[in-house]
């Protein structure tokens, strides 16, 4: 319903640069946590009152290279080389540099209005979409054993756990 309101063929879309982006609906949910640091209390009710679309991996270094033309981890430690390979070394200001240059990018292949533009989340919109509608602690559930196989992070990656991953390894939510 909301691709069609959104006048797309379908719920997920895939840029020019190969960026799959998925619909997130709007709703309201219950943000933060009153276990978490004080800058997640109190948990609060958000309402999103506009649909938008959001990436579904992070970005790789191939398509980071095809917008920015740079390679921010090269010569760096704790990094992996490879067109799947999540960005890294990347700044705030340099994300969204990012998402400007995309945005002209799209605009002349005819694939973006006037109106729209690449962006980051708020802190609402990335925790009402990593949250998949769920109010658990994890959106999978409150098994913290099952972590491993939604996220890389330092108890399951070993060895490697500063050092980035290929996109898409774990299930999505």
């Amino acid at each position: 319903v909301w691709a069609k309101y959104l006048k797309l063929p379908s719920h997920e879309i895939t840029n020019t640069i190969g960026i799959k982006l998925t619909v997130i609906p709007p709703g309201t949910f219950m943000m933060g946590s009153n276990d978490g640091s004080d800058d997640e209390k109190p948990v609060h009710e958000v309402t999103l009152t506009k649909p938008l679309l959001v990436g579904t991996t992070e970005v790789t270094q191939a398509q980071w290279k095809a917008v920015m033309g740079t390679e921010p981890w090269k010569g760096k430690s704790y990094y992996k080389e490879g067109v799947n390979y999540a960005a890294s070394y990347i700044s705030h200001d340099d994300a969204k540099e990012f998402c400007k240059k995309l945005t002209e990018q799209e605009r002349l292949a005819g694939k973006l209005g006037d109106d729209e533009e690449y962006r980051l989340p708020t802190e609402a919109e990335w925790e009402y979409a990593c949250r998949a509608g769920t109010a658990t602690r994890w959106y999978f559930g409150d098994d913290e054993a099952l972590v491993r196989d939604y996220a890389w992070c330092k108890k399951i990656a070993c060895n490697d756990e500063y050092i980035p991953h290929e996109v898409g390894k774990t299930k999505p939510n």
